[in-house]
């Protein structure tokens, strides 16, 4: 059936000129011609003693939906429970709100993919072709983010599609999720309100992205926040501020802007606090500079706890290969840094029947006297499934900067405890 669509699609664009813009053409004519390469398909496999197509009308279908739509995908992105699409190939799978991993039963060709592909980019400025075998970009009207791969780097086409399940949502929404309990949704609240430096960590898909733009949310309205991104995912509106998002390369190799470029140029927009959706790299030894000039900054990391995070961090700003040794840099993080919030995934949610993402804990960073770190547990789950516990401690140095911006004394504990009833 795979090299028959081919053939037919072949046809058909031979019938409308030759090229694939014929995806534009007038849908009555398209279908027409459609049927015509299939009946001609079927006499010539007929008299050659090929075998016939088992259903005619599929196979015509299938032709004017890969010519006028996003192919048999569509109907995977007209579906409100898929949340990750992936291309192997021919081969064509999905993640659903459950977390199962299922195949698509509509059979597609690799051909018939790669051409989905080069239809989301084209309305991006990026690129997949032999000089640029790798690419990222947000597709479907900044609904999605699409990461693909070709030879040589890839065996065969390799591709994920991620959609933005989540565009905006506040940490009392979250708390309603049973994501977080109000006492911490409260707690961070607080921390949000001042120049907080904040990290969470979590593995791909645990709800990082989700969770940092809840507490975006947070940010106070006279905040200035620059946030930067590899890929454009945050959706939260700024009241004062603005987005910005990395280019690749151009044919030349020259023209690219990175994470670590766009983190040192915002520096320079008098930020009261700076974002990075995701650190995985140098950028992360600009945060040290941001630091230095007593910016605020919130960023993501790929970290199985908090402690793994701060680790992660360090060895991220170790790749910048600027003179500075480890245990600098652990300074550095060590004293700046107040909080880890760590989120996981942890199954599926009975009742909302979707995956179940929560924060596990919320770890306090105290200034270490020896060299590593130092981390006071502030929230807590003892179980994944059980609730989280909030531990107490509100830590000295956190308070104290919290009370400055709450205006009185005591306030950040004294909200915490009260958080439960509000």
């Amino acid at each position: 059936m795979a090299d028959a669509a081919d053939e037919i699609r072949r046809s058909v664009l031979a019938d409308l000129g030759g090229s694939d813009a014929a995806g534009m053409a007038d849908p009555d004519r398209l279908r027409a011609a459609a049927t015509r390469a299939v009946e001609e398909y079927q006499r010539s496999a007929r008299q050659a003693g090929r075998p016939l197509l088992h259903d005619p009308d599929a196979a015509r279908d299938r032709v004017v939906r890969a010519l006028t739509d996003l192919g048999a995908v569509s109907e995977l992105l007209a579906r409100d429970d898929v949340e990750e699409i992936f291309v192997e190939g021919a081969r064509v799978s999905y993640l659903d709100r459950t977390g199962r991993l299922r195949g698509l039963v509509t059979p597609t060709t690799e051909a018939e993919n790669r051409r989905l592909v080069e239809q989301l980019l084209a309305t991006s400025d990026r690129q997949l072709h032999t000089a640029s075998p790798l690419v990222q970009a947000r597709v479907l009207g900044g609904a999605a983010r699409l990461t693909a791969a070709i030879p040589p780097v890839a065996d065969a086409l390799s591709v994920t599609l991620r959609r933005y399940v989540v565009r905006a949502v506040t940490l009392r929404e979250l708390a309603d999720r049973g994501s977080l309990d109000a006492r911490a949704a409260t707690f961070l609240e607080a921390v949000m309100a001042f120049r907080s430096r904040v990290a969470v960590s979590g593995e791909p898909g645990a709800g990082k992205t989700t969770l940092l733009a809840a507490l975006l949310a947070a940010v106070p309205p006279e905040h200035c926040v620059r946030a930067c991104e590899e890929i454009r995912e945050l959706a939260v509106p700024f009241t004062h501020g603005a987005y910005y998002e990395t280019r690749p390369p151009a044919l030349d190799g020259g023209g690219e802007i990175s994470l670590r470029h766009l983190v040192k140029f915002v520096l320079a927009m008098r930020p009261d606090r700076i974002v990075v959706g995701e650190v995985r790299g140098a950028e992360a030894f600009e945060l040290t500079r941001a630091v230095n000039a007593g910016c605020g900054f919130l960023c993501t990391v790929h970290a199985n706890s908090a402690p793994e995070a701060l680790h992660a961090l360090v060895n991220a700003a170790l790749m910048a290969g600027e003179n500075v040794t480890e245990r600098v840099v652990q300074r550095v993080f060590s004293s700046a840094l107040d909080l880890v919030v760590h989120v996981e995934r942890t199954g599926v949610d009975a009742d909302r029947g979707g995956i179940r993402r929560v924060v596990t804990e919320i770890t306090a960073v105290v200034p270490a006297l020896t060299d590593g770190f130092t981390c006071e547990p502030v929230f807590v789950r003892d179980h994944p499934d059980g609730p989280l516990r909030w531990t107490g401690v509100v830590p000295e140095r956190l308070e104290q900067r919290a009370d400055r911006a709450l205006g009185r004394p005591g306030g950040l504990r004294a909200l915490v405890e009260a958080g439960a009833d509000r």
